[in-house]
């Protein structure tokens, strides 16, 4: 039994994982870990040329699993269903970690057994925070101000200091330190979310079952954002829009009235419809926001 087992999802990611892998193993830390790579049905050489790297004697204990193309939640899962470790990290292809990210992490999870998820600092390539990195859980007021507003104080914590460790509602799914402890007591992520939104729906059920979610900035990665989405702009905005509405009939609906449950569906979908006719004009199409 390992650790760590560290996850990795790639669709179409050669590129992105010949950055990765390298940050991976050059990490300084006394944590035995395992690296498994799921390939959700690249089709472009990246689950052959990934297989070929268990052959590089740096590249201790990695597995590669090969899978089609079935999301994010259950591409993860089948990762999930390889791994042995204590503790369960879930990592974007397109990031690249610092020597020290693993080490720090998982000993603030040692010292915290409160803790049931937690996550770092994420940062962009121009070294400004991914928005992401903590968020409140979104509801129809805050995210309606985000979406058609473009107001995110709310959503994105931006009333918070972005260096201080904290109590958080969400962190995000390129990078996400799990207990398995925990995992095997809230379940898998749930794999009706094809994409988008079950990282936020494992936080509200870490939560709900009584176990803290921290953003932990005393280290942090680099997210290379969008690469796998940009490759099926169209697709990916209708998935996004989808897991809104999964997440809002899960967690919501039954709190409000038939009308505004409505609201809300009408809402996603005109979003949605909109952007679609954009991304037709626009070069550097939108994919989520």
């Amino acid at each position: 039994m390992f650790d760590l087992s560290i996850i990795i999802l790639s669709y179409k990611s050669k590129s992105d994982l010949g950055r990765l892998l390298p940050s991976v193993y050059a990490s300084k830390t006394g944590f035995g870990y395992e690296v498994i790579v799921v390939d959700n049905g690249s089709g472009d050489g990246t689950a052959d040329w990934a297989e070929s790297q268990i052959q590089n004697p740096e590249y201790k204990n990695l597995k590669v699993v090969r899978n089609k193309n079935t999301g994010f939640a259950h591409g993860n899962n089948l990762g999930i269903s390889r791994s042995s470790g204590k503790y369960i990290l879930l990592l974007n292809p397109d990031t690249k970690i610092e020597a020290d990210t693993l080490e720090v992490m998982l000993r603030f999870m040692e010292a915290r057994p409160e803790v049931g998820i937690s996550g770092c600092k994420v940062l962009k390539p121009d070294n400004s925070l991914d928005l992401a990195s903590r968020r409140r859980f979104p509801n129809p007021w805050n995210a309606f101000a985000r979406l058609f507003l473009k107001h995110n104080k709310n959503y994105n914590m931006l009333d918070s200091d972005e260096n201080q460790p904290q109590e958080v509602d969400s962190v995000m799914g390129a990078f996400l330190l799990i207990r398995r402890s925990v995992m095997e007591k809230i379940g898998l992520l749930d794999e009706s979310f094809f994409m988008y939104g079950e990282d936020i729906d494992w936080c509200w059920r870490c939560k709900e079952a009584g176990f803290q979610v921290w953003y932990y900035p005393k280290t942090k990665i680099t997210h290379f954002k969008g690469s796998s989405s940009k490759k099926t702009p169209f697709k990916a905005l209708a998935w996004f829009h989808e897991a809104m509405w999964v997440f809002y009939r899960k967690h919501y609906s039954r709190r409000y009235p038939f009308f505004m449950n409505w609201l809300v569906w009408c809402g996603i979908r005109f979003r949605l419809v909109f952007l679609v006719c954009l991304n037709f004009f626009k070069k550097d199409r939108v994919v989520s926001k």
